[in-house]
């Protein structure tokens, strides 16, 4: 599976998303797909220098990636699909939620409609890493349990305007879409 000579006309709100817990393997998976594409790369984090077990995680998605692709550190994902028109690979979608974390769930609400309307409205490949979750112990906060539910709703969403969609776990990626069905809502 590859990207290769994709161009803006060629797609027209193509989205590949690819889903996976902590070390699973979905962005090494996700630069791979988008490998022969000139991507700008949406790093969707607070660069906090001051954190160095960040900081070397940082330096290894930096290392991997093609030198020729274009890097927007942010956290205002909204304004950046409004602003760019090529190809990108955002990683990853859980700092859109964790930057609206702290809102009240009608804003939320608004925030990720918003998302997923410029999202649908884009005419480039946008491949998009999502961190899966809630697999395992319900938080004791309430702040990890309104991220696990707006994650998860989120991803979702995301899966049914993707035309690709993947599973990393283990070092191993599964394409869902030819394994599953959708769960009527």
């Amino acid at each position: 599976m590859s990207a290769k000579d994709s161009s803006t006309s060629d797609y027209s709100s193509h989205i590949i998303f690819i889903t996976g817990g902590t070390k699973s393997g979905k962005s090494e998976f996700a630069e791979h797909l988008a490998k022969d594409v000139k991507i700008s790369y949406v790093a969707l984090s607070e660069n906090n220098v001051d954190d160095k077990e960040w900081q070397v995680k940082i330096n290894t998605h930096r290392k991997r990636r093609p030198k020729d692709w274009k890097l927007i550190e942010t956290t205002d994902l909204l304004h950046t699909l409004r602003k760019e028109k090529g190809p990108l690979l955002i990683d990853s979608i859980g700092g859109f939620v964790m930057e609206s974390i702290g809102k009240e769930q009608n804003e939320w609400s608004t925030k990720m409609n918003s998302l997923i309307s410029l999202l649908i409205k884009r005419r480039s490949i946008t491949f998009i890493v999502g961190e899966q979750v809630g697999w395992s112990l319900v938080s004791e906060y309430k702040i990890g349990n309104t991220y696990i539910e707006r994650i998860g709703d989120l991803q979702k969403r995301l899966t049914k305007i993707s035309k690709d969609n993947w599973l990393a776990i283990n070092g191993r990626a599964i394409k869902i879409d030819e394994i599953s069905i959708e769960i009527p809502t």
